[in-house]
């Protein structure tokens, strides 16, 4: 944990650790006024540590992107939470048959780009059969900003999604989103378009 210029290690325990405002917090920060009662945790999850955002109003940055729910950890990620950092030293070690094979997790996304990807995907749920994904204009308008910030929000969507062919591009972004738990059926269907 870094403080200005000031260094503490915390040990990881197996049953988690708390991080926030209050002194009940296994890693209390009373001095630091942007950190909320309950911050975040940090807890290992089958063999894997991960850092969960509490609903805090200041939000938890894992390499200078903000968590949204639970983030697994690798050695050398940067935890922020208000001004204070924190360096994860762990082994990443994994036993042989442990590891994951299939299905890849969402990147970590930005809450404006979650917004897009919620517009980019909100027709091809409206009832139709084979509806294409919002067009820029649409996600535009819908989200009541410039069609040139909706371009480089898909610009970014796409480098974190691995979508590098120009053809048929935002019909991909939108399968892998949905397909990676990006966003979910009942996030588009409930969402609550802001332009109409």
């Amino acid at each position: 944990m870094w403080v200005g210029s000031t260094r503490d290690l915390i040990p990881l325990r197996r049953d988690g650790i708390s991080i926030g405002l209050s002194p009940t917090n296994d890693v209390p920060l009373p001095f630091d006024r942007t950190v909320s009662r309950v911050h975040c945790v940090v807890e290992l999850v089958a063999s894997r540590w991960c850092v969960r955002d509490l609903a805090s109003r200041n939000g938890t940055f894992v390499n200078g992107e903000r968590v949204w729910g639970a983030l697994p950890l690798r050695a050398g990620d940067e935890i922020r939470i208000g001004t204070v950092r924190f360096v994860v030293r762990i082994d990443e070690g994994v036993a042989p048959g442990e590891e994951t094979v299939g299905a890849e997790t969402s990147p970590a996304l930005t809450r404006r780009e979650h917004d897009v990807l919620l517009a980019l995907c909100g027709p091809m749920f409206s009832g139709d059969v084979f509806r294409e994904p919002a067009s820029t204009r649409q996600i535009a308008t819908e989200l009541v900003v410039t069609e040139a910030a909706v371009k480089q929000h898909l610009s970014r969507l796409y480098d974190k999604f691995g979508i590098f062919d120009q053809e048929g591009r935002r019909t991909r972004l939108a399968n892998e989103a949905i397909r990676r738990g990006a966003v979910s059926t009942a996030e588009i269907l409930g969402r609550k378009p802001s332009g109409r």
